[in-house]
């Protein structure tokens, strides 16, 4: 009996040292919502004999006041180029590995003038967005293509902003005629009072559940990006989007592995899964921006090629910005939002 014991003991410890063996590392991974095919992770789980865990932010500076009052324990990063700009300066990335990232090499280099990392020692493009106007075609006949119809009462609770201090100053900003980046107190207190204006018109500063109101018709024109609005075509035809014709921002969502990572290695090789030509291909096709990488493009369909949404004409390209770190002078921009926030 004691032999047999001995042997269904031996035979447990087997088992567990063979789970133990076979757990995996985790790659925790610090995202916007809704931005890569889960498809893909999966493949890559498998490819990589890895788990991904994902967690989400609704903006650049919600995601920058976790990390700075201290969490950790994510190996990958999806900030705004300006904020990586940020996060550099403060030592809080790693250096990029560029032997470790091979389909670097695929990368469309004339899209690096909208990083502020052109060199990529800090950081990888990830996706080139917009921002501009979601709405419901038959709830809003007259639409026009600027940043005006936030002054249209007739559509009053109907409509959505970003919550996003720099989006929304900025959007004011180019209906007036001026830089988003601009530093100016003047140009700044008349943007305020613009925003202040449309505050009344809409139901909320809202930069995530627009979409499902949109799909829903709860609103009928939001301000959003246009990867995000595309997402929601699917779920009902009625949703068009247009970048205004003043201008907008555009912005270079970039991947960047945090100063404090563990699994480094694991980081560089989801990079460089991304920027596998049939990756990015499918993952553009999935989240309708666009993915920087000039092997993909032959790729995509025909729909994606040619939409203006995606790959911006020259004309909008001109009339448009790069939101910029304004370093010091980003408190006018936060005094500017708190008055915006507390107007009445």
């Amino acid at each position: 009996m004691k032999s047999i014991v001995r042997v269904l003991f031996a035979g447990i410890a087997v088992v567990m040292l063979a789970g133990c063996g076979e757990k995996k590392p985790v790659l925790h991974v610090y995202n916007w919502s809704d931005y890569i095919k889960p498809e893909l992770v999966q493949r890559f789980e498998q490819e990589s004999g890895c788990r991904v865990m994902m967690d989400y932010y609704d903006s650049n500076e919600a995601m920058y006041a976790k990390l700075k009052a201290g969490a950790s324990g994510y190996d990958l990063l999806f900030p705004s180029s300006y904020m990586v700009n940020i996060m550099d300066e403060q030592g809080m990335l790693q250096p990029i590995d560029k032997a470790k990232i091979p389909n670097i090499a695929n990368i469309d280099r004339k899209y690096l003038k909208f990083t502020m990392d052109p060199e990529m020692n800090h950081s990888v493009p990830y996706m080139i967005s917009n921002s501009g106007i979601g709405y419901l075609g038959e709830r809003v006949p007259d639409f026009e293509p600027t940043w005006a119809m936030f002054d249209r009462e007739e559509y009053r609770g109907r409509m959505t902003l970003l919550n996003d201090m720099r989006e929304t100053v900025g959007a004011a900003l180019k209906l007036l005629g001026y830089s988003l980046n601009t530093t100016d107190e003047a140009q700044l207190a008349e943007a305020r009072d613009v925003v202040i204006r449309w505050k009344k018109n809409i139901a909320k500063f809202e930069s995530d559940q627009y979409k499902n109101g949109l799909v829903s018709a709860e609103f009928v024109l939001c301000h959003g990006y246009n990867g995000d609005v595309y997402q929601t075509m699917e779920e009902n035809e009625d949703i068009g989007y247009d970048i205004p014709r003043e201008g907008t921002s555009i912005a270079s969502d970039d991947m960047a592995i945090p100063a404090n990572a563990t699994q480094v290695d694991l980081a560089h090789a989801f990079i460089n899964f991304i920027h596998d030509p049939e990756v990015a291909a499918e993952n553009t096709e999935y989240v309708y921006f666009l993915c920087p990488n000039t092997a993909s493009y032959e790729l995509l369909s025909d729909e994606i090629k040619e939409d203006p949404a995606i790959f911006m004409p020259d004309e909008l390209i001109e009339k448009s910005e790069v939101i910029l770190d304004l370093g010091e002078e980003n408190a006018k921009y936060i005094k500017v939002w708190d008055e915006i926030k507390a107007a009445r």
